[in-house]
């Protein structure tokens, strides 16, 4: 297996990082925003909701930017977008309106985290090796969960939340530094766009995965932005709930690497995985279900681990069924990913406060078989479409 440099991988987690960190730390630090501010959890779920919705209508067009700028530059945007973001919420959020206004800003510079990053990653790291650097890069999210679950024992309850938004600031200004100094170029071009055409990518798995995924998503964001109200809910006290969302952040980030890595010696079966994945995470939003203080740090694990470890091997798994146009295939797969990021809390948050916390978890769980399910069948497309050009490709051949 190819060599690597880790700084650019770690620099590209820390700019995904800092992408996503608005959101996570609204969802980290809920008890005290909506303390203060006087909103409820449909309004949480439907705010950071709001953050991956502007993200993800922003992709397409800030992606088409960052071919043109170059993955440097794309990326000292979003780090400085993020902040901007983060220190809008610590100055001017006095309101619900006016903390979705800055989380909007902070969905526009996500949106230009991931092609920035994923450009900058294509380009420095070893082909040998992308799946380990997709996985790290894809422990962004729990990165950023495990922040904002730290955040609360050490600066919410001490000093205040929007000292921790303060803090988060400066962590984004100083990844934007940390950026090194690059040209503005772009990557790909006409034969990629010629290859895609050419019919490389096979639209119908593909939408069933984005199906997948965007479900998969759904199901899981909400454990960044609930679970410590949810833990809190359980008779939990807030520093150590925060600490609960800190443990499944630091398992899902584990997680995500160690799968990383294996998925690059592995010939085929990834997608398979991520079903079994999403099945065993179902297992643990049930185990939240229960409001049992022990099985709720055990269901934490799971879901986290499970239920929440899978988008990197997801993503590496698309690119290496579809190698004449990754770009492409991952660009429709995306489209459900950032969906279900948008519709999870959402739906979390119309199901908690109709319900409660039990049964809002419970349908989480449902969703990740969903997910699971729609993966398979879009594994199994893929597979009958490739059997199909290979026989036709003999039968050429014999002609």
């Amino acid at each position: 297996m190819e060599s690597m440099s880790y700084r650019p991988v770690l620099l590209a987690v820390a700019v995904a990082t800092a992408g996503v960190l608005p959101a996570f730390l609204t969802g980290g630090l809920a008890v005290q925003v909506r303390e203060e501010l006087g909103f409820g959890e449909a309004a949480l779920g439907l705010a950071v909701a709001l953050f991956f919705v502007s993200s993800s209508v922003a992709s397409v067009a800030f992606g088409r930017v960052v071919e043109r700028i170059g993955a440097h530059r794309g990326m000292r945007v979003a780090a400085v977008g993020s902040a901007a973001a983060l220190l809008g919420v610590a100055l001017f959020a006095r309101s619900w309106g006016l903390l979705v206004a800055c989380l909007v800003v902070g969905g526009f510079a996500n949106a230009v985290s991931h092609p920035a990053t994923h450009l900058f990653l294509a380009r420095r790291v070893p082909t040998g090796r992308q799946g380990f650097s997709f996985g790290i890069k894809q422990a962004a999210i729990p990165t950023a969960t495990l922040l904002a679950g730290l955040a609360v024992p050490t600066l919410a309850i001490t000093v205040g939340w929007r000292w921790a938004f303060v803090g988060g600031a400066a962590l984004a200004l100083a990844v934007a530094l940390a950026v090194p100094a690059g040209t503005a170029s772009r990557l790909g071009g006409r034969a990629e766009i010629k290859a895609a055409r050419a019919g490389d990518v096979r639209m119908r798995p593909l939408i069933l995965l984005a199906v997948g995924i965007g479900l998969g998503s759904t199901a899981a964001t909400p454990l960044g932005a609930f679970i410590v109200e949810s833990a809190v809910a359980a008779g939990i006290g807030v520093g150590r709930a925060g600490l609960l969302l800190a443990l499944g952040s630091a398992v899902g980030i584990v997680v995500r690497v160690l799968f990383g890595y294996l998925a690059d010696g592995m010939s085929g079966g990834r997608l398979r995985l991520v079903a079994g994945m999403l099945g065993a995470g179902a297992v643990g939003f049930v185990m939240l279900a229960t409001g049992m203080e022990a099985l709720l740090v055990a269901g934490t694990v799971l879901a986290f681990g499970a239920g929440w470890g899978w988008p990197g091997l997801f993503n590496f798994a698309v690119v290496k069924t579809n190698p004449g146009a990754p770009a492409a295939a991952t660009g429709v797969t995306q489209t459900g990913a950032s969906g279900g990021a948008a519709l999870g809390p959402l739906l979390f948050g119309l199901v908690l406060e109709a319900t409660s916390y039990s049964t809002a978890w419970l349908v989480s769980g449902a969703i990740a078989l969903l997910s699971a399910t729609a993966v398979l069948s879009g594994r199994y497309l893929l597979l009958r479409d490739r059997a199909a050009r290979e026989g036709r490709t003999v039968e050429a051949g014999k002609g």
